[in-house]
């Protein structure tokens, strides 16, 4: 994709479908309770596809290619199925995340999960089975969507659930996101220190009842407007989202307004953002932010900060290198391409030096949606190409028609 040097326009109005960590959440509960859950605004993107295809197939092999939330939700969900055998796989790069963690957790819990190939990685064989344990420990610091998966099925066990977060909790919103979702269909549970409780469901003629869940629209996708409108200095308009969010990225509206002074108004009425920058903001000397609990955003800020050439240093970012690449040393490599030089820990990044890039730009992807979402806001600066563009399916399908309608050629 030939992304040429642009203009943004002003006052333009975008629409993004729902949240895929919602989306995905409500179809495993959904499946759970045997789709007494009605979605609306369900996400568009191809992994809630991926997920939906897998949780309405009886076939015995799940093929869930770069479907990361799918793998670890299906996980347990398959856990759970009496009598079933699955065998869940993906692509090669999913073979190569760790998920080892979560699978202990669940055989601790009288699961039986086999690896069909390389120990402590997919594909797992999955022989579902009733789980007679109530109570499990997990690391809390290598993936929240670990800590998810068990807490969604946690109220189909006979005792509920409880479960020990070990170490330091990454991602807490994500987790806190999980909770209100199962509150919102009833489901009991209990956060204090280390310790999650899901109680058990306790199914009657009265708890039955069809529950409508409308989906609010996607933080995350909305990051790339935010970025979009930093560098851009003009108004974007985003439809369908909320004052109060779920979502822990979210948290997009202090960061920008800080760092980058792009103002969030809220439009409760038509349920409606506009994200205005402030003409007369005076940009910091350098971004020091922590973002343990947005990672998935820190790849957009980046771009964002080497635009405007705002040195920075971002911390918490350990989750980062277990993702569909590993997100830092791709961050590296491309913000070079851009005019910023930088260094990475297992846990940060940050700039070094500004330069003037060359003018043949080309973005490299590694598969990642992400990394070619992110630096699409780019092209208000210079002209860059962005390699293999069809990985934005995988969140946002609709996302390089929506950029086309927020750009001009100048």
């Amino acid at each position: 994709m030939k992304l040429e040097k642009s203009d943004l326009k002003d006052n333009v109005t975008i629409e993004i479908s729902g949240s895929k960590s919602i989306s995905n959440r409500l179809l495993i509960l959904s499946h759970l309770f045997e789709n007494t859950i009605m979605i609306e605004n369900l996400s568009n993107s191809q992994d809630t596809q991926l997920l939906q295809e897998a949780l309405s197939s009886d076939a015995e092999i799940i093929d869930i290619h770069h479907a990361g939330t799918a793998m670890r939700f299906l996980t347990s969900y398959f856990a759970l199925q009496e009598g079933r055998i699955t065998v869940l796989t993906g692509s090669e790069r999913m073979k190569e995340r760790p998920i080892g963690s979560l699978v202990d957790a669940l055989r601790h819990l009288g699961a039986d999960i086999t690896y069909v190939e390389k120990e402590g990685f997919p594909p797992l064989k999955i022989i579902g089975k009733r789980l007679d344990k109530s109570s499990v420990s997990i690391p809390a610091n290598i993936s929240s969507q670990f800590i998810s998966s068990l807490l969604l099925v946690g109220s189909k066990l006979e005792n509920g659930l409880e479960i020990d977060l070990e170490g330091k909790i990454t991602s807490r919103p994500y987790l806190e996101m999980t909770l209100k979702i199962l509150r919102s269909i009833g489901i009991g549970t209990q956060w204090e220190g280390q310790i999650i409780k899901i109680f058990p469901n306790i199914q009657s003629e009265k708890n039955s009842q069809i529950i409508k869940c409308i989906t609010e629209s996607d933080w995350s996708s909305a990051s790339y407007y935010y970025s979009l409108a930093a560098i851009g200095r003009k108004s974007i308009n985003l439809k369908s989202f909320r004052p109060y969010s779920l979502q822990g990225d979210s948290d997009l509206k202090e960061i920008y307004w800080n760092f980058f002074g792009v103002n969030t108004i809220s439009q409760g009425s038509e349920s409606k953002i506009s994200l205005l920058p402030e003409s007369s903001f005076i940009f910091p000397e350098k971004i020091y932010l922590n973002m343990n609990d947005c990672p998935d955003i820190a790849q957009t800020l980046c771009v964002t900060a080497t635009a405007l050439q705002i040195p920075f240093e971002i911390t918490g970012l350990e989750t980062l290198k277990v993702k569909e690449t590993d997100r830092l040393v791709a961050l590296k490599n491309e913000l070079f391409k851009i005019g910023c030089i930088s260094e990475i820990t297992d846990d940060s990044i940050f700039s070094l030096k500004f330069f003037e890039p060359n003018s043949q730009i080309s973005i490299e992807t590694y598969n990642d949606h992400r990394m070619a979402m992110s630096f699409a806001p780019f092209c208000l600066i210079k002209e860059l190409t962005i390699e293999n563009k069809d990985v934005v399916e995988k969140s946002y399908p609709q996302f390089w028609e929506d950029l086309e309608k927020v750009l001009e050629k100048n």
